[in-house]
Formats: structure tokens, C-alpha cells, sequence
């Protein structure tokens, strides 16, 4: 038995979101990257390349991981560059995505620079478009919000755009529906049609849940497909975070002790939500268990989950159970491969769970298991 806690990925899983991801690609003529963000997990990469070798990185390390596990394309976007990493992003990159006309400005000679010497892999300069279309309800994931850093208005652009520009990149979505994008593609047309003939290429950014069991995926291909038509010239980009590796892992934790305090019961688990969970507290949201019942009656037996760091707002909760916890039970915390290992982090020096991959044939394959080390290496 795997010792708690540890994160599991079940390859079927994966496989299952990619192939739908390769045909909403085929289907629709869309390219479709994977976005780090979410899953940075490279020893899983084997499996998703026979389906995706492009990526999108926000950082040099996200781009280096790409080149060193996924794939040479790597289309980067930064709210900000420096003099100091972008001959590093313009070396590694093939598209290079700006969040400013300011931006641009400043950094499109070097690209032109690039592109003169090295005709055989010239850079595509995109710029980031603020489509002020709000279709998220929690604000530190809305990048549409009043005030938004991300982006240029319509209203700031010049009639004729930059020498150079070829692309325009949006990011309006997260885990949404094809739906949702279609409010935003209006708000896009209205507000950017006249510039859109003239590029290349436009990113419609992530947030696109389509494995998702609810999503119609039939919608989102023929939205893209009237894309398409609208502007024939125009190649359609899209990088979902959390569509590749929505559902496909699990975090196994155990139940240590059970305490109560105003007649509410908490089982402390030997994991953290501020630590291995973050999300479940900035979103915030409540994680589904496979040994909970949310249909349970009023018999039910009712817990708050507190992790094991010493952060008073360490919990969710809460969940119904059909029988009480008891320390030594194990719990299933479900989806639990996405924003989850690449938002980590080791406050309380809290150990980090093991990762195990389960192939479709075979016993799980241990990938990576922390240890005092990791910890003390952090502030080397």
C-alpha cells in the first residue's frame, strides 16, 4: 500500500482528454497548446506528446521545460519582460505575445533583429487585447475585471497597427463554457473586427474546459468553424490548462485524529490545503471525496477537513459521511492533477506528497517522492 499522502495520475484518464482535445484540434483547425500553468509535470509528457508538442510559457523556466520535454514551439506571453529575459524568450520562442503597446515598442527591434539573422526560425509578435468581457464570477481569476493590468483596449490602439504585429492574444476564461466563449468572441469582433483581417494568427488564451462531461464540444467546433469563416486568413490558437488534466489524478490522504469545538468536527489529514491544495482556499472551492455522499440524510455524520499546517484558515469543509472517521481512514480527495503540484509550496516545512503514475497496464510507478532536501535546497 502507497504511504499517504500522495498524488496519483491514471494514464487512461489522460489519454481520454487528449484524445478529445486532438479532435476538437482536427475538427474545428484549431492549434491547441498546453498551458504549464496547470500541470507542469514533465514525466507525464512522453504520454501527452503523441497528442501535443506545442506549449505556452509565462516564465523562462516554463519555456525551458518545454524544450527540454514537450516541444520546440513554445508561444510565450509575460505581463512584463525584462532587458534581461527577453533575448532569452526571443532565443527559445516561436510566437512572443506583448501585454502592452509600451511593451512592443521597446522590445520589437531585437525581434526584427532576430528575424534578419535568423530567417529559418523567425518569432511571431502577438500583442494582448483586453476584450472587456467579464464571464468569470471569482475576480482574482478574471482577467476582464475594472482595472485589469492585462491587455490593451480597442480604444488605445492605433488605427494601423505596428509594423511587426501579427497576432492578437485574449485571455477571458477560466474552466468555462463554449458558451461563454462565444460571448466573448462577440465582444471581440465588436470591439477588434476591423484589425482582425490584417493578423495572422489570434490565441484564444485558456479557460476552455472541453473534457468537461457537460461541455458541448459540438458547439465549441462550429463557433470555431464560423471563426473560420468570418476571417479564412486567421490561424486559431487555444491553450487550455485545466482540459488536460481535468479528472485524471487524485490526492490520497489519511485521516489523523478527529477534534470538535462549537459542535463542529474536524479530521485532520496528513495533507495541507494551503500547501498541496491552494486553490481549494483562493478560489475557493470544495474538493468532491469518493468516500463522501453529498446525498446523505440527516443521519449523516458531518466533517470539516483541516490540514496538517499550522495556518488557522488550513480547512474546507463540509462533507457528509455515511459512518464517523476514524484516524487511519483513508480519504480520496478526486482531481487533483491540475493547479495543484505546480502551486505547491512548503510552508511549515510540510512534506510534499509522493507522485505515482498508474499506466493503463501495470502497478503505479513511483515519479517523484520529497524529501528534508527539497526543503533545505529551496534556500540554498
Amino acid at each position: 500500500m502507497i504511504p499517504t499522502p500522495y498524488y496519483i495520475v491514471y494514464e487512461e484518464r489522460l489519454r481520454r482528454n487528449l484524445s478529445l482535445i486532438k479532435r476538437v484540434s482536427e475538427e474545428a483547425d484549431v492549434k491547441i497548446i498546453m498551458a504549464f500553468k496547470a500541470n507542469a509535470l514533465w514525466k507525464t509528457f512522453p504520454v501527452i506528446a503523441e497528442y501535443v508538442s506545442a506549449s505556452t510559457a509565462s516564465s523562462l523556466n516554463e519555456m525551458q521545460l518545454s524544450l527540454d520535454c514537450l516541444g520546440n514551439e513554445v508561444h510565450a506571453y509575460c505581463p512584463v519582460y525584462t532587458e534581461s529575459t527577453f533575448p532569452k524568450f526571443l532565443e527559445g520562442s516561436s510566437h512572443v505575445t506583448f501585454n502592452s503597446l509600451a511593451q512592443f515598442n521597446k522590445f520589437y527591434p531585437q525581434v526584427a533583429k532576430h528575424n534578419e539573422e535568423h530567417p529559418d526560425r523567425k518569432v511571431s509578435c502577438g500583442l494582448r487585447v483586453n476584450p472587456r468581457c467579464s464571464v468569470i464570477e471569482t475576480d482574482i481569476y478574471n482577467p476582464c475585471v475594472p482595472g485589469s493590468r492585462f491587455g490593451v483596449n480597442a480604444s488605445d490602439l492605433p488605427e494601423e497597427l505596428p509594423e511587426g504585429l501579427e497576432g492578437f492574444h485574449f485571455h477571458a476564461l477560466c474552466e468555462s463554457s463554449s458558451y461563454d466563449l462565444e460571448k466573448v468572441l462577440v465582444a471581440l469582433k465588436s470591439q477588434f473586427g476591423k484589425w482582425l483581417p490584417k493578423l495572422k494568427w489570434l490565441n484564444m488564451g485558456g479557460g476552455h474546459l472541453m473534457t468537461r462531461k457537460d461541455f458541448d464540444v459540438k458547439h465549441l467546433v462550429s463557433l470555431l468553424q464560423v471563426m473560420h469563416k468570418d476571417y479564412p486568413e486567421l490561424s486559431l490558437i487555444m491553450e487550455p490548462g485545466s482540459a488536460f488534466t481535468w479528472q485524471t489524478g487524485d490526492l490520497v490522504t489519511e485521516v489523523l485524529d478527529v477534534v470538535e469545538d462549537s459542535g463542529i468536527k474536524t479530521a485532520i489529514i496528513d495533507a495541507s490545503f494551503a500547501c498541496h491544495m491552494p486553490d481549494c482556499l483562493e478560489m475557493p472551492y470544495r474538493p468532491a471525496i469518493a468516500e463522501a455522499d453529498d446525498d446523505a440524510g440527516e443521519d449523516a455524520f458531518v466533517y470539516r477537513l483541516g490540514g496538517n499546517s499550522c495556518l488557522s484558515g488550513d480547512y474546507v469543509g463540509d462533507w457528509k459521511f455515511h459512518s464517523p472517521l476514524e484516524p487511519g481512514q483513508r480519504l480520496t480527495l478526486l482531481d487533483m492533477n491540475h493547479y495543484t503540484t505546480v502551486k505547491t509550496n512548503m510552508f511549515n516545512g510540510i512534506q510534499h506528497p509522493s507522485i505515482w503514475f498508474k499506466p493503463i497496464d501495470g502497478d503505479a510507478v513511483l515519479l517523484r517522492e520529497f524529501t528534508y532536501e527539497d526543503y533545505k535546497s529551496r534556500m540554498d
